[in-house]
């Protein structure tokens, strides 16, 4: 019997070249959301940010540099890898948060679409190769991800390119100690029908969105300096609703995309989970296994990336997926027919999973 799979066939990445250390902060003023003065020390306040986020530096784009022009390096490296011609791609999927803001400025520019314009500067000619955006947050890349295929399996496209890339570093309150988690970056994969003898590729997915209290978890808001522009805005986050809900319910979705697949946790070889907080990441993989009534965690399921690249939002997952599949980890590696689970949350609140064959 013969089946039609979706099969991620290239990868692609663009980490920024400008590398920003923890100790940059030391000199930073921090002020709570109360605008008041948090009176410990720079490194005080450093120290305890990384021992909760396991981060210790990020990347930013450099200043000529732009969210889609990121976006657009890492789909060449994806079509080079694939070993496409671009003219046959049936869909351009661009996930992003922001659009592209120009260094210095505070402006979403979205006219036109981040895909539009990738398209553009990639040259492809087709009509038929049709460009949009996803405005999902976080968990963007995957949903883009869940989308090809399903347009591959309805047989209305037949080669997708899907693209994850983000420039927060442009929208940081530098006053708000949470501007440190923050990084950009650009992932992206070639994701097509491919004819086998044997299931593999895309098994299942799984998706949530809660959006009653939870809707403004993650938000754009004034800055925490005192008598700053109440009409310039940035990026804001309440930190403990954000893991509360996510270690409640990511790993629920997870579980359920497993379910679907029927595949039990013990087969699954790597877990690629949206690189927010390492902490937070921790938790929400011990929680999944205690879904299963297990405690111990094998060793080297989950590689992370967040500890020099930050959070680049919808970036981190297909970043992470390239770095393994070019073997940048000493003690991380993915086989043929190895089981990956991918699962991401983030602004909505919103949630996604899937299931893949390697």
């Amino acid at each position: 019997m013969r089946y039609i799979n979706t099969i991620i066939t290239g990868t692609g990445s663009y980490i920024p070249s400008v590398t920003v250390k923890n100790s940059d902060f030391e000199k930073n003023k921090f002020y709570d959301e109360k605008r008041q003065r948090i009176e410990a020390s720079g490194k005080e306040i450093i120290e305890k940010f990384k021992a909760i986020t396991g981060i210790e530096e990020r990347r930013y784009a450099s200043d000529d540099l732009n969210t889609s022009d990121i976006g657009a390096i890492a789909a060449e490296r994806a079509i080079k890898d694939a070993g496409i011609d671009p003219e046959t791609i049936d869909q351009i999927i661009v996930a992003h948060n922001f659009g592209d803001v120009r260094k210095n400025t505070i402006q979403t520019d979205i006219v036109p679409s981040l895909a539009s314009r990738i398209k553009h500067r990639l040259k492809i000619e087709n009509p038929a190769c049709i460009p949009y955006d996803i405005l999902f947050g976080c968990p963007g890349w995957i949903q883009g991800v869940i989308q090809a295929n399903a347009y591959i399996k309805s047989g209305l496209a037949k080669r997708c390119l899907v693209i994850g890339n983000e420039a927060l570093s442009r929208v940081l309150d530098k006053h708000d100690r949470d501007s440190m988690i923050y990084s950009d970056g650009a992932g992206a994969s070639i994701v097509e029908a491919v004819e086998s003898n044997e299931i593999k590729g895309f098994l299942s997915s799984s998706n949530a969105s809660h959006t009653k209290e939870e809707a403004y978890y993650l938000f754009v808001g004034k800055s925490n300096f005192p008598n700053s522009d109440e009409n310039i805005r940035y990026l804001k986050m309440l930190g403990r609703k954000i893991y509360e809900y996510s270690i409640s319910n990511v790993p629920k979705a997870m579980k359920e995309a497993l379910d679907k697949a029927g595949i039990d946790i013990s087969e699954v070889k790597k877990i690629l989970i949206h690189q927010a907080n390492e902490k937070m990441d921790e938790a929400m993989i011990k929680r999944l296994y205690r879904l299963y009534g297990k405690r111990e965690i094998p060793e080297n399921i989950m590689p992370m990336s967040i500890h020099k690249l930050g959070n680049s939002s919808v970036a981190t997952i297909p970043t992470l997926l390239d770095m393994l599949r070019n073997d940048n980890f000493e003690e991380h590696h993915i086989n043929e027919n190895d089981i990956l689970l991918f699962a991401s949350v983030g602004a909505g609140m919103n949630i996604n999973s899937f299931v893949y064959k390697y």
